[in-house]
């Protein structure tokens, strides 16, 4: 047995193989994007033969599906993290700290943001994208629930619109963002940026 051999198999045994393939698999995807992003290609990345992925994912479908689960995991994190640092229990507040996190998750991590809202390639019947996904909704929920006080605003005509209207309002500020449709407000510095973000976001507040 080679060394690299010896070397892969022992990565199959603890685990490293599957964290290396999807490390590689974001890094061909924000480089190639989906025209040039393979098996193959992420199987070098990663140093390992190309049978390798499909050990641990199947196919193409199996590697991205796994890779969008694992960004929504994240990024339901960032927008964790960005409410518990506002420190606050003002519902308004912390929506708009929310807002912020899944702006600032979709700037540091545009092809990843593009293959869980945007692309067909995933499996969103997976169970763990799935189950992913669901988590990350459920947050905005609860967030437009707290503000307008409603146990379940998906039960209510009036609290789905709110729903709407809140996912719209930040998902469509993230992508005009990363599409740079919004020239208007570049030339200034982070934290006016952050401010004004935070300003927009700011609108979904109930009236």
């Amino acid at each position: 047995m080679t060394r690299k051999k010896a070397t892969e198999r022992g990565s199959y045994h603890h685990g490293d193989l599957r964290r290396a393939l999807l490390v590689a698999a974001e890094q061909e995807l924000t480089e190639k994007g989906f025209e040039g992003f393979t098996l193959r290609s992420c199987a070098k990345r990663a140093g390992v033969s190309h049978a390798a992925p499909a050990h641990h994912f199947g196919d193409m479908t199996g590697l991205l599906s796994a890779l969008a689960a694992e960004g929504f995991e994240r990024f339901l994190k960032v927008t964790t993290a960005r409410v518990e640092k506002a420190g606050t229990d003002d519902p308004d507040a912390r929506m708009i700290a929310m807002g912020l996190g899944y702006v600032e998750f979709a700037r540091a991590n545009p092809a990843l943001f593009t293959l869980m809202f945007s692309s067909k390639k995933p499996d969103h019947d997976d169970e763990r994208l799935r189950q992913a996904g669901t988590a990350a909704f459920a947050q905005l929920v609860g967030g437009v629930a707290a503000m307008i006080g409603s146990e379940d605003p998906l039960s209510s005509r009036e609290g789905r619109r709110r729903v709407a209207a809140t996912w719209a309002i930040v998902h469509g500020l993230s992508h005009l963002l990363l599409s740079q449709q919004m020239k208007f407000l570049e030339g200034q510095s982070e934290e006016e940026l952050q401010a004004d973000i935070a300003a927009i976001i700011g609108v979904i507040r109930p009236r």
